[in-house]
């Protein structure tokens, strides 16, 4: 007797395809609301430029950003240079599309470390409250009582300049306000019916918080390290700017506008573009965050 696996192959195989169709479904319905917000896909468009551009610097930059012609130092924005160019002569359009991958650097590795601390400390506090609330939250608001940028020039002081001490002073500093919203979501979720019900079942603290409190918790946190994005920005660049962040010759736009202020009466365009790129890039992140409050928030609507 020959037994055919042609059968179940196929079973298996439909049944990926309409998993992806479900999936490219929800996909194109999450970007369709999204586009429904003029603000929200103007942001979402920005991220969207700036991720190709940085993953795609090397073509698009027309020079060398590190390569320097004093011959054509401070020259106005003209066809050739269409930022201008800087002190040293270096092309103000090629860094800035270099320091893009900078910026997406700081801003993924804090947000991928910020958001599982901050939501791990948070539910913890929440859910087991007592004594572990207290202290969590007693070293909780030690940290929020500081400005952030204060607390981090401390940090960065005091590890010393350099790309990976800043991403370490601002985790640090950035992870609170997660754990706080993290506890509040929590502690409205530990005494739902459900949950008490999981708990009659005999599941553990720990299956409690990961398969049940975390879930829920996840779109609001997702929100919140969205907007955060645009203060990590502003962060490193105000580090930058003071010295602390890349060290020359980066291309980092806070050292860029720190470099740059010495000309700034005679040549604008050394400080104001930099600038720009800050402020658009932390409105477009802005803007998404508002759009994704919106979408994944239903107590918004």
């Amino acid at each position: 007797m020959t037994v055919s696996l042609d059968t179940p192959l196929q079973g298996v195989r439909s049944e990926g395809r309409q998993r992806l169709a479900r999936m490219a479904r929800r996909g194109f319905g999450f970007a369709g609301q999204m586009a429904r917000n003029p603000l929200t896909a103007i942001g979402g468009g920005i991220i969207l430029l700036l991720l190709i551009v940085a993953a795609f610097a090397p073509w698009i930059a027309p020079y060398n950003p590190l390569v320097q012609d004093l011959n054509n130092a401070l020259v106005a924005p003209n066809a050739q240079h269409w930022f201008g160019t800087d002190e040293f002569g270096r092309d103000i359009f090629s860094r800035l599309v270099y320091g893009s991958r900078i910026t997406l650097y700081i801003v993924l590795l804090v947000s991928v470390t910020v958001g599982p601390l901050g939501l791990l400390l948070g539910v913890t506090a929440g859910y087991f409250g007592g004594k572990v609330d207290a202290v969590l939250m007693r070293v909780t608001d030690i940290f929020i009582s500081f400005p952030s940028l204060v607390l981090a020039l401390a940090f960065v002081a005091a590890l010393g300049p350099g790309l990976e001490h800043v991403v370490i002073a601002i985790t640090i500093t950035a992870w609170p306000p997660i754990a706080r919203l993290a506890r509040a979501e929590t502690l409205s979720l530990r005494q739902a019916d459900f949950i008490s019900a999981v708990r009659l079942q005999g599941a553990s603290p720990v299956r409690v918080l990961w398969r049940h409190i975390v879930p829920l918790c996840l779109p609001s946190v997702i929100i919140r390290i969205t907007m955060n994005m645009a203060g990590i920005i502003l962060t490193a660049a105000g580090l930058g700017f003071l010295g602390l962040g890349a060290q020359p010759p980066e291309p980092e736009w806070g050292a860029m506008i720190s470099s740059g202020r010495t000309y700034m009466m005679e040549c604008w365009w050394v400080v104001t573009i930099p600038g720009l790129a800050i402020l658009i890039n932390s409105l477009a992140f802005n803007f998404l965050g508002d759009g994704l409050r919106d979408i994944l928030d239903p107590r918004s609507n």
